[in-house]
């Protein structure tokens, strides 16, 4: 088991350094690499996530209007042809990121790679699409985000921490009104050379290169929005739900690019053993009552983190047994040093190498440096790790604690309040 898990870590450390050197192609930075799949996938990525849009709930209906209409074919026509080649077509959207993606068998790159250019080029965003499509969609995934729990916590806590910015989500609020002229706006902003990334897996960057060129040559020279530096600010608010596990996120947050102690003790923290049916080591694992659940959560952003500790359970009584021992182990996870730290130096390196392992977890960890023209290797985030010590986790874990908390509760309106847990 311990050799499968090295081989695999190595293999993901082997294909993120054949993304280090990011090239630029038809004015857009490209990076790819072929290890071999039995498939390819092409990603577009391009800074248009909620934190710039210049009105509620444009971000997310771009997002859903990838793959409609655009003067080089229709809706019917993409599904109609993808679907014939055997692929598959998606779109997601962060607080920072637009990303566009598809996935295909090999020798198809020419016609998903010119699907993708399109709707970075010609889009039509026509109102009766939006009414018929975009619309609809972008409603049913705000009720399904407003009915997890988990979800709509850490949605809350980001408006909480950041306010304007990153704390605009993601999804469209019930009632809001966005038309078919305010996206196409947004996206004459934001569609630019300068504001996008093209990374490949499964395919040769020479032919990657090629396709691309020939694609986008139509894109204009757009540079990359501008938003003002994110400022931290803390809070709590209460959200009554009902029929959900009973959920409260306890997080703290700070500025500037991501520590990677912080990533450390989310490793510390996180209770989930690596052996099955064993309670792990963690210092919160043994107190967790029967049926509750702590997860650490830590969500960087380019200038600014979140963290924090969402806490589920069946009833009030076992979040606030939960809550209590996972705000106990926050304020005490500053004195972990010698074994303590370095389990969990090493349980952080094997999440960033795991999370290569597939696609989305590439274009997340390498997504936002192809953009900024950085180096998109693991290696370097596997060296950040190794260079924490018990100096630097100490005041890492102490300067995030100075912060005021975030506190967000989602359930039954007798959930503990921030200072019932111990902050």
């Amino acid at each position: 088991m311990l050799a499968a898990r090295a081989s695999a870590a190595r293999s993901a450390s082997r294909l993120a350094r054949n993304f280090a050197t990011v090239v630029e192609t038809a004015g857009v930075k490209v990076a790819a690499a072929d290890s071999g799949e039995a498939t390819s996938a092409v990603t577009f990525v391009v800074k248009a996530g909620s934190r710039f849009e210049p009105k509620a709930g444009v971000a997310h209906a771009l997002k859903n209007y990838a793959f409609k209409s655009t003067s080089k074919r229709s809706t019917l026509a993409t599904i109609r042809e993808a679907e014939l080649l055997g692929g598959v077509l998606s779109s997601s959207l962060s607080r920072e990121h637009l990303a566009v993606t598809a996935e295909f068998l090999r020798g198809d790159e020419s016609f998903f790679v010119d699907a993708l250019s399109s709707f970075f080029t010609s889009a039509k965003f026509t109102r009766h699409e939006l009414i018929e499509y975009v619309a609809p969609v972008c409603e049913a995934e705000t009720t399904a985000a407003h009915a997890n729990p988990a979800t709509r916590a850490i949605d809350l806590a980001h408006t909480l921490a950041f306010r304007a910015g990153l704390g605009s989500s993601i999804f469209t609020s019930p009632g809001q009104h966005v038309s078919a002229e305010d996206v196409e706006a947004y996206a004459s902003t934001v569609f630019g050379k300068g504001n996008l990334a093209v990374l490949g897996t499964g395919i040769d960057s020479a032919t990657l290169q090629g396709l691309l060129e020939k694609s986008l040559g139509s894109l204009p020279a757009a540079a990359a929005p501008s938003t003002a530096p994110s400022r931290y600010f803390g809070g709590e608010t209460r959200i009554e739900a009902h029929g959900a596990p009973e959920t409260v996120f306890i997080g703290f947050g700070q500025v500037g690019a991501s520590a990677p102690e912080l990533a450390v003790l989310a490793a510390y923290l996180d209770p989930t053993p690596s052996i099955k049916w064993s309670q792990g080591l963690s210092p919160i694992a043994s107190q967790v009552p029967v049926g509750a659940s702590v997860k650490a959560v830590l969500l960087p952003y380019s200038d600014a983190t979140l963290f924090g500790l969402l806490v589920q359970g069946p009833s009030t009584e076992a979040v606030k047994a939960a809550g209590k021992a996972a705000v106990s182990a926050l304020k005490e996870a500053g004195a972990a040093k010698g074994e303590d730290l370095q389990r969990a130096i090493a349980k952080a390196k094997f999440a960033a190498s795991s999370s290569v392992d597939g696609r989305e977890g590439l274009i997340s960890l390498l997504g936002s440096k192809a953009l900024a023209g950085s180096e998109a290797s693991l290696d370097s985030a596997l060296s950040a790790l190794d260079k924490v010590d018990s100096s630097a986790f100490s005041k890492a874990t102490s300067e995030l604690l100075k912060g005021k908390p975030t506190f967000v509760a989602v359930g039954n309106k007798s959930l503990p309040y921030q200072d019932e847990l111990g902050l």
